[in-house]
């Protein structure tokens, strides 16, 4: 499955705040490729996506952070525009670099 996964980690509390943007964002580069600070795109197994969610649910605070998962078909993954620097990632390459 094709996901985009963004966050919003609030570090009003500056310590423990920064402590779980750090994990968070650590969890989805387990998984996948940063293409925006906050944004991680991947390709995924079932085993692997239930990993990830109960990794990244244990990491938020669901009090003061947000997390949005989008789940997106071949169709949609096709159809995605890029504008800017940053080369796009092919998530099947990239991923197996790491």
């Amino acid at each position: 499955m094709f996901l985009v996964v963004t966050y919003d980690v609030s570090t009003v509390e500056e310590r423990v705040g920064a402590r779980r943007l750090r994990r968070v964002a650590k969890a989805c580069a387990s998984y996948g490729i940063r293409v925006q600070k906050s944004v991680f795109e991947m390709q995924l197994g079932q085993k692997e996506w239930v990993e990830l969610r109960a990794r990244l649910l244990k990491e938020i605070d669901s009090s003061s952070d947000s997390l949005r998962i989008y789940f997106l078909d071949q169709t949609s993954k096709d159809r995605v525009e890029h504008h800017g620097v940053a080369r796009p990632p092919d998530l099947v390459e990239d991923t197996l670099a790491l």
